[in-house]
């Protein structure tokens, strides 16, 4: 009886569809994360926060991933299956070319080999963050995972610096991607541009000489929509106390504070990789591309994906080719355009972890040292009253005679990156005598008005971003306040001035009246209109009327202002 059970029981394993599209939790995993389990002490607030006690570091990231798999375990799985370059076997064949993008830039061979020969202490986070997702699939049987019925420790690896987005590409995207590979049409790089985002961070570091208490302020403002990233603290017999936002799916706090200091991230457009036109030629059969006078070959890659269909599912086989400077993702003119970036590394998530422990000013400094930041720029505060600004982190060495907005010549050695900037080379800014600082996904030449870094300073490629409605704000509220209490800065970071305005209005004004005659169809029309215009304060009020017209002019007028020439 004990056998014929035990055939059946196989038998029921090896045909249940949650079990056979994975490797089976055993034993003595199960009997692991049980222990691990006993360390972690998860308290959640009257807001659902949770609070993540652990003995070790490494049990307070397994209690961080259990809960995050509690809120919301499908936003956590996508995210990987994003990074793996896995998204067309969810979605189907529309998601062939994202995968492709994703797999072009970021090799999850490299995220292996990284695990392998990573310090024990971090190894020892990477498997807590496998642990705690795994547990929870473990004791939550109900859970139907999209894809991803195991989490690997090497997953973190494959996205090490904790945007969202973060994968740097010198402006290709997919859509250059798929068109190269599938022959559809030329690359579109150099009809792609720099636009002033709708919506964006804000990051404001106010010094002692400007609050009522004499400590430093930090204001933390990423526009991002509900439960984009979740709030969490994480507390350890290590050392480890911090508290802020975390993207899902990763175990450090993207942007937050300790008991020492705090540290903001907003989106930049440091030039962080470059794309290279290469001047290909094929002989007997393989692409060769010229370089320094001669030829050499193109790498090829066969790269395979899988995608969803109604019945089942299709591979589709594609030849990736890459040059020294890396993949090959576009084409215009009969030249190869490859991509050189830096999307994953092992000291990047090292640095998005030592962060969360940094305990003030020069520690952090030292942190940012480790110069793996590639898509954020950081406003900072500490308990000492020190208050710092960092425009990027990752900056290669160029040669600035080359403009590098645009595909550089990838046949000559001048155009390779030779190095990195040092922290102090890159553009920063240190405890202004202004007393403030703040970046709004803005220019670093603004960041504490007068006292802001001087552009003709530093090489173009560091900071092409331009100025916006959101940082001029930033500037002229920072710049008038005094006394600064944390419900001021608060109320400072919402302040309701629209300053497009203060420019759109007049001009709109000046137009009517000089284009626009009384004997104009358009002139009864619009006379209303513009004369409420003309008294508006450019202040945002529930029941103005000049507000109104503003934005649903502006709204009209956006896509024009934006649109790409």
């Amino acid at each position: 009886m004990k056998n014929t059970l035990a055939a059946f029981c196989f038998f029921l394993f090896l045909h249940n569809p949650a079990v056979t599209r994975a490797q089976p939790f055993t034993p003595v995993e199960i009997t692991s994360w049980k222990m691990q389990s006993g360390n972690v002490t998860i308290i959640r607030d009257n807001w659902g926060i949770p609070h993540v006690y652990g003995k070790t570091d490494a049990d307070a990231v397994f209690g961080l991933l259990y809960a995050q798999c509690e809120d919301d375990f499908q936003r956590v799985e996508m995210n990987y299956i994003e990074k793996l370059g896995r998204l067309a076997e969810v979605k189907g064949e529309t998601a062939v070319y994202s995968d492709v993008f994703v797999k072009l830039l970021i090799d999850s061979a490299d995220a292996v080999a990284d695990y392998q020969k990573s310090p024990r202490w971090l190894k020892e986070l990477l498997d807590a963050f496998a642990g705690g997702i795994n547990y929870y699939l473990y004791k939550h049987p109900g859970t139907s995972p999209a894809l991803l019925r195991r989490f690997k420790p090497w997953y973190p690896l494959l996205w090490t610096d904790g945007s969202i987005g973060a994968i740097s590409t010198g402006r290709l995207d997919e859509n250059d991607v798929k068109n190269f590979y599938t022959g559809a049409a030329t690359a579109s790089l150099l009809q792609h541009g720099f636009e002033e985002p709708t919506v964006g961070s804000n990051g404001f570091a106010i010094g002692p000489s400007k609050t009522a208490s004499g400590n430093a302020i930090l204001y933390i403002n990423p526009h991002v929509t509900f439960y984009f990233r979740p709030e969490v603290h994480m507390v350890s017999e290590q050392g480890l106390n911090v508290y802020g936002a975390v993207t899902w799916g990763q175990f450090f706090i993207y942007q937050g504070f300790n008991e020492n200091c705090g540290w903001m991230h907003t989106s930049g457009a440091a030039d962080v990789a470059d794309v290279y036109a290469e001047q290909v030629v094929k002989q007997n059969g393989k692409w060769w591309y010229k370089y320094e006078n001669a030829l050499r070959p193109i790498k090829e890659k066969n790269m395979t994906i899988r995608y969803k269909t109604a019945t089942g599912s299709v591979t589709k086989n594609i030849t990736a080719y890459a040059t020294h400077h890396g993949p090959v993702m576009g084409e215009k003119n009969n030249e190869w355009w490859s991509v050189r970036s830096n999307n994953r590394s092992m000291n990047g998530l090292i640095q998005s972890w030592q962060r969360t422990k940094t305990t003030g000013f020069e520690a952090y400094k030292k942190v940012m040292g480790l110069r793996s930041n590639t898509s954020n720029n950081t406003v900072f505060a500490d308990n000492k009253g020190n208050i710092a600004y960092w425009h990027g982190n990752f900056m290669p060495v160029r040669n600035s005679s080359f403009d590098w907005n645009r595909p550089v010549d990838g046949s000559v050695a001048a155009t390779e990156w030779k190095g990195l900037h040092t922290v102090d080379q890159t553009i920063h800014l240190y405890n202004p005598s202004n007393g403030w600082l703040q970046n709004c996904n803005s220019t670093p030449f603004t960041a504490a008005g007068t006292n802001s870094p001087r552009k003709q300073d530093h090489p173009a490629y560091m900071a092409p971003d331009g100025e916006n409605f959101r940082g001029i704000n930033a500037v002229r509220v920072l710049s008038n306040g005094h006394h600064f209490t944390i419900d001021k800065t608060i109320a400072a970071g919402y302040d309701t001035y629209l300053a497009a305005f203060e420019v759109l209005v007049p001009a709109v004004i000046t137009a009517f009246e000089k284009n626009i005659t009384r004997e104009d169809s358009l002139y009864d029309l619009l006379k209303e209109p513009i004369s409420i215009l003309k008294k508006w304060d450019y202040h945002v009020a529930e029941q103005s009327i000049a507000t109104t017209l503003a934005i649903e002019w502006g709204e009209k007028l956006l896509p024009k202002l934006t649109a790409k020439k």
